[in-house]
């Protein structure tokens, strides 16, 4: 499937120190709760927020339209059935296949692809998530500054770094950073942490049955990591910073024994998602067309059939088989033919057979039914531009990026578009709502001089000029904040 990867840039840990600065500035409103007097969410929140434009210079991202939209969905849904307070959440996918998720303050919740590959059911994966909506939703980073005051905080700037790194390089390099944030105090630290992962755990388990889904699904997913520690070269990287034993599996699954009996049907679309990441990341693609072929013909239920009927058309499609893809997929589509996912699917196959024509239509008929839908408007814009309809591409990207006007993976996409377009102006616009995104406002208000000095030669647009300037303006006072 076409995945767009945002390459590893940068990993700069001295984001920490003005992370702990951001919960010492005096001006910020302190909204102390039940849960910690001494950090506001407001003062968490924009912690939160510094750290994911960190990880995302530092990390090698998932733009996949269809990924994020299930990460998002499956997310709020969890968290609409949680103990949050504050619902902004931010998401990102790391590009990497080691089994990982992480929760960091104000609502950053991250995942590794490698969760998908490893979380053989919705459910499954689903626990993961709730257990990192757990720890967002009792701000546990928050109350270790509680646990000393003040003279704490530069210690939890460290621990959000050795978090930056796990996510973002070799586990090895991880548990370094993690083991040097501790220091002499780690015995007091791993305590605390332990703590922390039980109360994840019980009201993470909570919001999974609330949610709709298996809470024994909690203790299945712990088995399958202590599995993968037990046999593999080194631990999955979530258990470094979630310690796991096997005592919190037994009381995951007595926990789960106690919630009233229900019906879990299973889902069709995880197993879709999970579907493409595995055509990703396997190497062999012609090796599993063989394998998927020969579990499509040993299919023991329907719903088997209909999972490994749509794996056996993304092997197709990644193995450039391309007729085949769209031949296996039509069973599906004939009973789903609403289904997002299967409609995306089918219009990267019409778009990859050089029938980019007929995909748009095709995807314009559907966004009649969902407008503004994030994936489908994504494969919309893949087909405009593979029949050369670049200024029709930009205009839906940029229109798109009203509604996610934090998706920084909109905004690198969009720059190349107007580069296609030949307008450069917006390209310099769209690269400086990027470069803010990350937090480079150096590199933003520098795309903005350009944009400007070009308006101001053509003599156009004079309230563009206006806005222009006033983003200068703005981009150099966060600039003088950050550096004061």
């Amino acid at each position: 499937m076409p995945y767009r990867t945002f390459p590893k840039k940068f990993l700069g840990i001295c984001l920490y120190l003005g992370a702990a600065a951001c919960l010492a500035q005096p001006n910020l409103p302190r909204l102390g709760d039940r849960i910690s007097g001494t950090v506001s969410l407001d003062q968490e929140y924009l912690m939160g927020q510094q750290f994911l434009s960190q990880l995302r210079r530092g990390a090698p991202t998932i733009a996949d339209a269809l990924l994020n939209n299930y990460l998002e969905n499956i997310s709020h849904r969890l968290a609409a059935r949680s103990q949050l307070t504050d619902r902004r959440l931010s998401f990102v996918i790391i590009d990497s296949e080691e089994i990982n998720a992480f929760a960091a303050p104000g609502g950053i919740i991250g995942v590794n692809t490698g969760l998908f590959l490893n979380a053989g059911s919705e459910a499954e994966f689903a626990s993961v998530m709730g257990h990192e909506i757990a720890h967002v939703s009792q701000r546990h980073f928050a109350r270790g500054v509680d646990e000393a005051q003040a003279g704490r905080v530069g210690h939890l700037a460290s621990l959000l770094a050795s978090v930056l790194v796990m996510a973002t390089s070799d586990g090895g390099h991880g548990a370094a950073a993690l083991g040097a944030a501790q220091g002499i105090a780690m015995d007091r630290q791993l305590r605390f942490s332990r703590s922390n992962e039980k109360e994840a755990d019980r009201i993470g388990q909570d919001t999974l049955y609330n949610a709709g889904f298996d809470p024994s699904a909690q203790a299945r997913m712990y088995e399958q990591l202590l599995a993968a520690n037990r046999f593999g070269r080194r631990p999955p990287e979530f258990l470094l910073t979630h310690p796991l034993t096997e005592s919190r599996i037994s009381d995951s699954r007595a926990r789960a024994s106690r919630y009233p009996q229900r019906d879990y049907a299973p889902s069709l679309n995880y197993q879709i998602i999970r579907a493409r990441v595995v055509g990703h990341y396997t190497r062999d693609k012609a090796a599993l067309v063989i394998d998927l072929e020969q579990n499509l013909e040993n299919s023991t239920s329907s719903f088997n059939e209909e999972v490994n009927r749509y794996s056996l058309a993304v092997a197709y499609w990644e193995n450039g088989q391309y007729a085949e893809a769209d031949r296996t997929l039509a069973p599906l589509l004939a009973k789903y033919p609403n289904l997002i996912s299967l409609v995306v699917t089918q219009a990267e196959i019409y778009t990859k057979r050089n029938e980019a024509e007929r995909a748009i239509q095709y995807l314009e008929r559907h966004l009649e039914i969902n407008p503004g839908n994030h994936p489908l408007a994504m494969a919309h814009v893949d087909a405009l531009l593979a029949s050369k309809s670049y200024n029709a591409a930009a205009e839906i990207m940029e229109q798109h990026t009203k509604t996610r006007e934090s998706d920084h993976h909109l905004w690198y996409q969009l720059a190349e578009i107007w580069g296609q377009a030949g307008n450069i102006s917006k390209v310099h616009q769209a690269r400086a709502e990027y470069f803010t995104l990350i937090s480079d406002f150096r590199a933003a208000r520098q795309q903005l001089q350009f944009a400007l000095q070009i308006e101001t030669d053509e003599a156009r647009n004079p309230a563009l000029q206006t806005r222009l300037r006033q983003k200068i303006k703005d981009l150099e006072s966060r600039q003088r904040a950050l550096n004061g």
